[in-house]
């Protein structure tokens, strides 16, 4: 995932400034509720099967507030964006920052205990419970890609990138860049494998 893939990922985003693409992020978000294992086409969301995702999802919902929160932050609404903040991680256990470049499709299956602070994070990003992204002591974050999954109590830190496809595995500690569709374990994470020629899971179906 260069800078150069993650402006050409920023360019086709919906815009989190705008109304309209705050609401097109999430229900990108809530068709991965649609079926878990898979990313729904957006056609197969309608608005009264959007709120029963809500109703029966804390997760959705607590990206529903987090969407709520960047569309005020980048309208430069005070007060407002740092209320949803901490009303994510009061009701939710889920840290993230309002206005961070976060793009549809982010499934969180157990947000407590979640941290996520990142440069960019692209589209149909998976994670289990108690991911933390975040920095070392520079003052950067995490670069992600597309269609990678984060399992369960895995660490990512410091100014590296994720590549798309890639998984990193549970409780791994990742301080280095990973290529796309690798898979990452170990504390320090070391690559296991890296097929080029496989399918990347979950692929985006919005287009």
């Amino acid at each position: 995932m260069t800078k150069r893939d993650v402006a050409e990922t920023a360019i086709h985003a919906p815009e989190d400034g705008a109304l309209r693409g705050a609401f097109e992020l999430l229900q990108m978000d809530a068709c991965r509720w649609i079926r878990p294992e898979d990313v729904a086409p957006i056609r197969e969301l309608t608005l009264l099967l959007l709120l029963k995702l809500l109703f029966r999802h804390p997760p959705l919902r607590a990206m529903a507030w987090f969407r709520l929160a960047t569309l005020m932050h980048r309208r430069k609404v005070k007060l407002l964006p740092g209320i949803l903040q901490r009303r994510l991680l009061r009701l939710y256990g889920l840290e993230m920052v309002p206005g961070a470049k976060i793009g549809g499709g982010l499934y969180i299956a157990h947000p407590v205990g979640c941290v996520i602070v990142v440069e960019s994070m692209g589209m149909n990003v998976s994670m289990m419970g108690s991911v933390t992204l975040g920095r070392l002591k520079p003052l950067r974050w995490p670069i992600v890609g597309d269609n990678v999954f984060f399992g369960a109590g895995c660490r990512v830190l410091g100014p590296i990138e994720i590549g798309s496809g890639a998984t990193v595995g549970a409780n791994a500690v990742v301080l280095t860049d990973i290529p796309s569709g690798a898979i990452a374990v170990g504390v320090p994470a070391r690559t296991l494998t890296r097929d080029r020629n496989a399918p990347v899971a979950c692929r985006s179906s919005h287009a």
